[in-house]
């Protein structure tokens, strides 16, 4: 395990991190409904009163932050502290993709459906160089039930979205790699990580079959991911507790352990993008470790 130097802590239920240009990191708050930001020196401020359940988050072309919002959760606290979501609230809001002015904290709803069909629970964001964006909608789970879902990909003014992958077991995490040639998405109860092959911005290659990609032995659940300069795969793991990075030629995985089993996201940021944010969910922190690699620098933020 890494040496891990705490940032924020009593956060309800972290995810969604963002390494901001002038030191400071946003993230969610899932069970809080906010998007939050803290400073250099650690201060926690709610940018945005959100509701639901915001989810990923990426700064757009326009240098708002687009947050998938799932619509909620319901929540319990274990013996010892730790908060873990559960099913479908019976105040749940419906899923949507928010769009949050940083300076003003203004929220528009940006994409609620698409074609007619009801977004359920969007989950994870990445923007290509062409300034759409890819996202899952991982679904939501009732007692007897529970959504069936894909990917879909989207413009940032609203105009265009379309279902671009279906049907997907509660898809998670969404990433591209460097060249933009692939886009990868992590499976939550599967734990399976996928690898596409894109034929034009926001287009799957439909000749080319989906590729699996290396996984590791232990049970393992998957949730969102980020990428490294070297197009290595970094994988929040729950369950195990974790990120599992998966070797861009998608034949080795490994585990670096963390102390949370609810590590559900990792950003880079830093000097040369070469310090990895960790959101530890169940005990509501956001730490960092130095990387062996620097991140893949992020469209529309460290370029």
């Amino acid at each position: 395990m890494p040496e891990l130097k705490e940032i924020a802590t009593g956060l309800r239920f972290p995810e969604g991190p963002i390494a901001m240009p002038d030191g400071s990191l946003l993230l969610v708050e899932i069970a809080a409904g906010t998007l939050t930001r803290i400073t250099s020196e650690g201060k926690k401020e709610t940018v945005a009163t959100l509701g639901g359940g915001p989810n990923g988050a990426a700064i757009g072309p326009d240098g708002k932050c687009y947050v998938c919002n799932n619509g909620g959760f319901e929540w319990h606290s274990s013996s010892k502290g730790l908060l873990f979501p559960g099913m479908q609230p019976d105040t749940y809001s419906g899923g949507r993709i928010e769009r949050v002015d940083l300076n003003t904290g203004k929220i528009e709803a940006v994409y609620t459906e698409c074609d007619g069909i009801p977004l359920k629970g969007p989950n994870d964001i990445v923007f290509d160089q062409q300034g759409g964006f890819w996202f899952t909608d991982h679904g939501k789970t009732r007692p007897r039930d529970r959504d069936r879902t894909g990917v879909f990909y989207a413009s940032p003014d609203g105009d265009r979205i379309k279902e671009a992958i279906f049907p997907l077991e509660a898809p998670n995490g969404i990433g591209l790699s460097p060249d933009e040639k692939t886009l990868y998405v992590a499976e939550t109860p599967t734990g399976r990580l996928w690898s596409y092959s894109l034929k034009a911005p926001g287009l799957i290659d439909s000749t080319q079959k989906p590729m699996l990609m290396a996984q590791v032995s232990s049970y393992h659940l998957y949730d969102s991911l980020a990428l490294d300069a070297l197009g290595n795969v970094c994988v929040a793991t729950l369950v195990t507790g974790g990120i599992t990075i998966h070797s861009a030629d998608g034949k080795t995985a490994a585990l670096v352990e963390m102390p949370d089993v609810f590590t559900t996201n990792i950003c880079f940021g830093g000097k040369d993008l070469k310090t990895a944010f960790i959101t530890l969910s169940t005990t509501g922190k956001l730490v960092s470790c130095e990387w062996d690699n620097p991140g893949l620098p992020l469209n529309f933020l460290n370029k």
